[in-house]
């Protein structure tokens, strides 16, 4: 079957893609060290991985925050007093009404996230995405490794638009931007489950010449082989990267992106099962909280397959 039997003749092809396997830290690495921070970051980096997986919130003075949430998570964050914040009033933290050197008197390290026993609470803020690039381009440079790829998630909603986020024409903007004058381009991945947050990076890369080396990542909750060109069809051009949810990933799933040329990247997989099944499926990549366990799992297949 091909692609255009199933999408209209105004699709793009794929952008262009690494040909090796994509081992993704998800927040850093979430697991192991504070979610979206330095130390999670600095941790994946020497677990080896090959992405830095990431999402970003746009602050009251325009900055780009790395933050799950456009607001400081009752779970793991802090008040500037130390006291934890307020399940009930989280959302009145809003990022988007805030100054980052106010979002920096936050904490959101110390305490463990719950859900994760083996994640080693520290201090730590929620960096800007400048600090995240410019401490993991001196990491890699001094371990003598490749320079690690971004996968940098725009966290976007229409129903928070103007309330947690800007139009998602100006979050598109601020973060492109940075990783323009950064310059990691060609290292980058822009995701998102909001079409509207990726046609506008497709917009951006457009104009004022044309940038095909940004790539796209298509973000979903569930995916079917038979529900693939809806998707698509929605997102109104082929991304680089097709990211299901874990669990929807099946053969037919797999075999139906591959025919249009999508690298897999399923999210988010923590289990060794999980794990091995999804790479002797053939994914091109995996999105996990534990890189280690990641690594781990790898070796041992390659080990058996010698």
């Amino acid at each position: 079957m091909t692609r255009s039997s199933h999408l209209s003749s105004s699709l793009t092809d794929p952008d262009g893609s690494p040909e090796d396997f994509d081992l993704q830290g998800h927040r850093g690495a979430r697991g192991l060290a504070p979610e979206n921070t330095l130390p999670a970051f600095r941790r994946a980096l020497e677990l080896g991985v090959t992405t830095l997986e990431m999402d970003v919130v746009i602050s009251g003075d325009e900055t780009v925050v790395v933050s799950h949430e456009p607001w400081m998570a009752h779970e793991i964050c802090s008040l500037p007093s130390g006291a934890p914040v307020p399940a009930e009033t989280e959302k009145e933290h809003n990022l988007y009404r805030m100054p980052y050197d106010e979002i920096e008197r936050y904490d959101c390290g110390r305490r463990q996230h719950p859900d994760f026993p083996r994640q080693q609470p520290q201090p730590a803020v929620k960096p800007r995405l400048r600090d995240v690039i410019a401490a993991a381009e001196t990491s890699t440079a001094e371990r003598a490794r490749p320079p690690v790829r971004y996968n940098i998630e725009i966290k976007s909603r229409p129903d928070w638009d103007g309330d947690f986020h800007p139009a998602p024409d100006v979050f598109a903007r601020r973060v492109v931007d940075v990783v323009r004058e950064e310059g990691i381009t060609a290292r980058t991945t822009i995701q998102s489950f909001d079409v509207r947050a990726l046609k506008a990076v497709r917009r951006l890369c457009a104009a004022p010449s044309p940038d095909i080396s940004l790539q796209r990542a298509l973000l979903v909750e569930e995916g079917t082989a038979d529900g693939l060109p809806d998707q698509l069809g929605r997102l109104g051009f082929l991304p680089a990267v097709y990211s299901p949810e874990y669990r929807s990933v099946d053969g037919m799933l797999l075999q139906a992106a591959h025919d249009y040329g999508l690298r897999v990247v399923p999210w988010t997989v923590n289990e060794r099962d999980d794990m091995r099944r999804l790479i002797r499926l053939g994914v091109d990549g995996l999105i996990t909280d534990y890189p280690d366990v990641a690594q781990e799992v790898m070796g041992a297949m390659e080990e058996s397959s010698d």
